[in-house]
């Protein structure tokens, strides 16, 4: 009989937005109990703001909080409501 391993499977993932005006944007979510601070993203010389989460598998949902305010992503159509009237993103990651 085989050992089940005890460490979670995970999935890269990359995330980015095109906010040329941008001062600060970061990748929020379920994955950091939607809290801005816990992961800021960094932006490129094209004015491109990436972040990479290692992220279990299946429908996780985001936003980018984006100079104290809510955003969707514009470059993912999969969406679902969410408690406050507006859309949360969907990402699904699997193995």
């Amino acid at each position: 009989m085989q050992k089940k391993s005890s460490k979670q499977k995970t999935k890269k993932i990359q995330f980015s937005l095109k906010a040329v005006e941008a001062k600060k944007v970061s990748l929020v979510g379920e994955f950091n109990n939607w809290n801005p601070d816990a992961d800021p993203m960094q932006r490129d010389e094209n004015k491109t703001w990436t972040k990479a989460k290692m992220l279990s598998p299946g429908n996780i949902e985001y936003k980018f909080w984006v100079d104290g305010e809510w955003m969707q992503d514009p470059e993912n159509l999969r969406a679902c409501p969410n408690c406050f009237g507006t859309q949360n993103n969907v990402v699904k990651v699997i193995l």
